[in-house]
Formats: C-alpha cells, sequence, structure tokens
C-alpha cells in the first residue's frame, strides 16, 4: 500500500525499535520454547534424546517407548472432540432478539466455512500436548475475490511473542506474530522489497521435523500489534515488516486496525501457569512416570533377552570350536583334547522378582490416575463392581477432568466468537448470503449485513440526546450431540414423550408442569412448542364457540351439525391425567436409564456462559 506524502509515522528507526522489543520477548519465553519443543518430541514417541538429557543411565543400546502417555492424550482429544462445541447468542435487550437469532444461524456458518472443526482439533492437540492451543481471528481483506472475509486459524506457540510476565496476552503492550516466508513471493507481493531482502537478525524456533526444512531463500515477516489511547478509546495499530521494510502500517493510513481493540488472539491453556498466558500439558504432567515405565520395559526386555540366550565363560585353552557352539543348527561342536568341567561354564542367571512387574504396574496405575484416563475412563470397570448406583459414581468422577479441559475450551471458544461478532459488525457492510438451517429444519438462504449491528440512534427524551447504543450479546456455548447413542437417546425421550401424551394439545398445561422438572437437553424449545400448541389449540376452540353461537342464532338447522362434526372437545383445564405406557411395551428401570445418561454425559460439559 502506498505510503502518505507527510513524513510516516513507523519509519526504519521504528522498526529497529520494535525488533529490539521482538528479540527481548523471545528471550523472556526461551524456557517456555524449551519445554514445547520437548513436548512435541515426546509426542512423537522420539524422547530418547529428552531423556538422555536428565538422566546418565546407560541402557546398553536399546530403549522401550511405550505408548502410555500417548495413549492419555488421544483419548483426552477424543472427549474434547466429542464435545465440539457451538453458539447460541442471546440478546441483553429485547430490541436485540432478532438480530441474536439471526447470528446464532449465521455465525456457525462462518466458522464452518473457515473449517473451524479442523482448527478446533489442531488447537485441542497442542493443548495437550504443550500446554496451549492458540487461535487467530482476523479479517482477511483477499479471501472472496477480494470481497474480504472472516479467517480462522490454529497458531504455532512458538512463532507468538508477547511482554514476560503477563498472565492476559491483552495486557502485553505490544504483541508479535512471525512466519517464514519465501523472498520471491514476497517480492512479487510488494514490489518494494525486491533487493532489500537479506538475512535478518531475527528467526523463531522451530519445532524439530521429520523432514528437513530449509531456511535459505526465505524471510521472517514480523505481524506486530500495539494499542494506543485515543479520546477515551483503546485503539488496535498494526504493523507489517520485513528488516527495515514496512509493509502496512495503520498508524500511516491514520485508521486502527479493528475497531473492537483487541489482540486478535485467543489462548486456550490446559493446566494455567501464574504469570503467564500459557499451562502446561500432560507431556509435562505424565512423562516422569512415563519414563520410569520405559526404563523398565528396557531392562525387562534386556533380561529376557538374557534368559533366552545363555551366556558362557570360556577358559582360554579350552579348545572348543566356538562358531560351532553358537550355531545352534549344528547338533554337533567339535573340541581338542578332553573337555574338563572347568572348560566351559554357564554364565548365572538371575530372572527379575516379581516385585519388579508389580512395581512397574504401579507406576502404570500412577500415570493413569494422575492423567485422569483410568480404566473407568476408558470404559472399563474394576472386578466386583456390578451396582448401578457405583459404577455410575465412578463414571461421574472418572470425567471430571474431561469436563473441566472442555469447559476452558469452552470459554476460548466464547471469546473467538466475540471475536467473529466484533468483525462482522465492523466489515460486513454489503450483504452476503448464507445457507441456514431453517426452524422446520430444511436449508434457508438469507441476506445478511452489519446494518442491525452498528451503534444505534436511541433518539431523545425531554429534550435531552440520549445518543447511540451499540447492540451486545451474551454467548452460550453448548456441545453438538453427533454420537449416535446421543441420537438414539433423544428418539427414545421422543418416543416416551409422545406416549405419555405430552404432545396432546389437551393435555399441554400438564405436560409443561412435568417438563419443568425435568432437565435435558433442549427443554426449553420442546416447553416453547407446546405453549404455542396450547395457545393455537385454546384459539380453535374459542373459534369454535363463537361458529356454534352464531350458528345457533341465525342458522339453527346447521346449528345441530356443527356441533356433532365438531365432537365432544375437553377443554384443557378438565383433561384427564396423563396415560401410563401400554403394558406391552418394554420399560428400564429409572437407575439404569440413569447410568446410561450419566456414562454418556461424563466427558460433555452442560452449556456454559
Amino acid at each position: 500500500m502506498d505510503q502518505q506524502t507527510s513524513a510516516p509515522i513507523v519509519d526504519s528507526a521504528r522498526l529497529e525499535e520494535l525488533t529490539r522489543i521482538l528479540q527481548r520477548y523471545k528471550s523472556g519465553k526461551a524456557q517456555l520454547e524449551r519445554r514445547v519443543v520437548a513436548a512435541e518430541n515426546w509426542w512423537k514417541l522420539r524422547n530418547g534424546a529428552e531423556e538422555s538429557r536428565e538422566s546418565a543411565f546407560s541402557d546398553g543400546g536399546f530403549r522401550s517407548k511405550s505408548g502410555w502417555l500417548h495413549n492419555v492424550i488421544v483419548s483426552k482429544h477424543a472427549d474434547g472432540m466429542e464435545a465440539y462445541p457451538e453458539p447460541l447468542i442471546l440478546p441483553r435487550e429485547p430490541d436485540d432478539a432478532a438480530e441474536a437469532g439471526m447470528l446464532t444461524a449465521v455465525v456457525p456458518v462462518v466458522m464452518e466455512q473457515n473449517r473451524f472443526e479442523d482448527v478446533y482439533s489442531d488447537a485441542l492437540w497442542a493443548k495437550l500436548k504443550t500446554g496451549t492451543g492458540v487461535y487467530k481471528i482476523v479479517w482477511d481483506a483477499s479471501k472472496l475475490g477480494g470481497l474480504g472475509d472472516i479467517a480462522i486459524c490454529p497458531v504455532d506457540l512458538l512463532n507468538l511473542f508477547w511482554e514476560p510476565g503477563v498472565k492476559d496476552i491483552q495486557d502485553s503492550r505490544y504483541f508479535f506474530h512471525t512466519a517464514l516466508e519465501d523472498n520471491d513471493l514476497l517480492a512479487e507481493r510488494w514490489p518494494q522489497l525486491k533487493g532489500a531482502l537479506r538475512p535478518g537478525a531475527f528467526a523463531a524456533t522451530k519445532f524439530l521435523y521429520d523432514d528437513a526444512v530449509p531456511t535459505d531463500g526465505k524471510s521472517t515477516v514480523i505481524d506486530c500489534y500495539y494499542k494506543k489511547w485515543d479520546g477515551g478509546r483503546q485503539l488496535l495499530h498494526y504493523v507489517k515488516y520485513v528488516g527495515d521494510v514496512v509493509l502496512y502500517a495503520s498508524e500511516n493510513e491514520g485508521a486502527p486496525l479493528y475497531e473492537h481493540g483487541r489482540y486478535p488472539f485467543v489462548f486456550d491453556p490446559l493446566f494455567p501457569v501464574e504469570g503467564s498466558p500459557c499451562g502446561y500439558g500432560f507431556v509435562d504432567l505424565c512423562k516422569n512416570p512415563q519414563t520410569a515405565i520405559d526404563l523398565m520395559d528396557s531392562a525387562f526386555i534386556r533380561n529376557t533377552m538374557v534368559g533366552a540366550m545363555p551366556r558362557y565363560f570360556k577358559r582360554q585353552d579350552a579348545g572348543i570350536n566356538e562358531e560351532e557352539l553358537l550355531d545352534l543348527s549344528r547338533p554337533l561342536v567339535a573340541v581338542d583334547g578332553n573337555l574338563g568341567e572347568d572348560a566351559l561354564k554357564i554364565i548365572d542367571f538371575r530372572p527379575l522378582s516379581g516385585n519388579y512387574i508389580e512395581y512397574q504396574r504401579e507406576r502404570i496405575r500412577e500415570l493413569r490416575e494422575t492423567s485422569g484416563n483410568t480404566e473407568t475412563a476408558t470404559g472399563n470397570l474394576a472386578q466386583g463392581v456390578t451396582a448401578a448406583s457405583a459404577i455410575a459414581a465412578l463414571q461421574e468422577a472418572s470425567g471430571k477432568g474431561s469436563r473441566d479441559s472442555t469447559r476452558g475450551s469452552y470459554r476460548a471458544y466464547t471469546a473467538a466468537v466475540e471475536l467473529v461478532i466484533e468483525l462482522i459488525r465492523q466489515f460486513y457492510t454489503l450483504p452476503r448470503r448464507f445457507r441456514i438451517a431453517g426452524r422446520s429444519g430444511a436449508a434457508e438462504f438469507v441476506s445478511y449485513s452489519n446494518a442491525a449491528l452498528r451503534p444505534q440512534d436511541q433518539g431523545a427524551l425531554a429534550g435531552q440526546e440520549l445518543g447511540l447504543r451499540m447492540p451486545l450479546f451474551d454467548i452460550e456455548v453448548r456441545a453438538r450431540k453427533s454420537s449416535p447413542y446421543t441420537q438414539v437417546s433423544r428418539n427414545e425421550l421422543a418416543l416416551q414423550f409422545y406416549n405419555l401424551g405430552f404432545f396432546d394439545p389437551g393435555r399441554a398445561e400438564q405436560a409443561l408442569l412435568c417438563l419443568d422438572m425435568m432437565d435435558f437437553d433442549g427443554k426449553s424449545e420442546l416447553m416453547e412448542k407446546l405453549r404455542a400448541l396450547g395457545g393455537e389449540r385454546e384459539k380453535l376452540l374459542a373459534f369454535r364457540s363463537l361458529a356454534l353461537a352464531l350458528a345457533a342464532k341465525y342458522e339453527p338447522q346447521l346449528a345441530e351439525g356443527l356441533a356433532d362434526s365438531a365432537g365432544d372437545e375437553t377443554p384443557r383445564s378438565k383433561a384427564g391425567p396423563l396415560p401410563r405406557l401400554r403394558g406391552g411395551e418394554k420399560t428400564e428401570r429409572p437407575q439404569l436409564r440413569a447410568v446410561r445418561e450419566r456414562t454418556r454425559a461424563a466427558s460433555q460439559p452442560e452449556a456454559a456462559r
């Protein structure tokens, strides 16, 4: 973008200052970067290098690399993806109810267009392995052929830099995001870089990839975000540069980057750490017992090999053909002279005691208990546990860790959705078409813009202007119920309601009283539909009574026929009790049904505001 003719606010001297700040920020997170790289190496089961740094134990050339810790992370990731979130946007003012309904339908489409399920999965992997997943939510002006749209992607934690000591990145004075890009592509996009690209003084830490990743012919592109106060508002500004060349600077353009004034990044830590926006993950928590398990596995295997292949002491003058002795396929071994008893002596072998094996089992149990990946959490129950209440209690306790982690992901998801709404508020000036799910479940195509999201004039009261009002919303996150068991359970619940007469308009009042004491997903929507159904029935009865009264007055000969055709409709207030299930139908014990429901919800939190 062309620079203004006046002296730019962000020049080469300013870039040098920003680079020095970036170097200081990088030095401040050096320990975090070492821990993150080590955690990734553990995840790839390439942990021999990491263990050798901490232990001088000589393993004789063999090192076991079991997958207990790997299985913990895989299991936790499965729990998180089973509770994949979706937003419910609620208005804070009654006038914004319609707009909240549109956002509830449109925002998931925007997320889906960004393949957010893949983004969520990648961030969840990083959260479990290294302790922190990061989302980036920005406006990409190049999308949709230049119209622009929201872009959401996961970010490598090693490429992010913030002020050391802050717990919330929004409190950092500056925030940096770096990326390596090819020099020829950079020069093609920004002609001012031709001839100005040279090896820079800054390079971010990289993971130890399986592939050899060359860095020659590439330059580090630095995105710097910072905040400034202007007229009582905190504005977000942005500089994009390579070396000492400015590619874009919002201050030079005279306008802030985003109106919401926040850094467009959301951190999702697993186990939080004071003084840092990042947390630590399961690798940091469980690598000690995993190391002990691997060392014992290595010792057990070597001991087994020694027992399977006996070793001997051989006297130098024994005259034994060693090649024939070691060749197990030859039945005869040649010797020179007489073979004395001391010419060849087997080396004593002492098999490992069962105490060692039991100790290894205890370390495995320690790892599983510490991580919450117990047998109950993976679907296995201890022997002797048969009572339904005991099974339910174990399964409820085993899912606490997963639910807590998922709630943390929901909080990060809420912050991401808030940024999406703010970008819609700022940039959706032109109507856009979206395919949404209508109230009947069929696909509908709607046109949507930010017209109702912009500040609105509240008019005047008693001669005083009330100023502008910004529509604000609350975000409730709930799990998308996608598992086959969940679908079957909801279908069975709907059939039970139908058989019990809950959907009979004449019994709507009693059904609502019963539903009010129940708790299940979708209860509020069902109660609203039953209220509407009962209201329509009341209107129908009122119109029928009016028709019969008019017919009796003006057409007496038709009144009796109309009454017979209408039937003997009982008013809702005089309806009988809800029918019981028919005797031929199978019923399920309430205790077993409660156990099934608790098992299903063990890893899925309730809706979180």
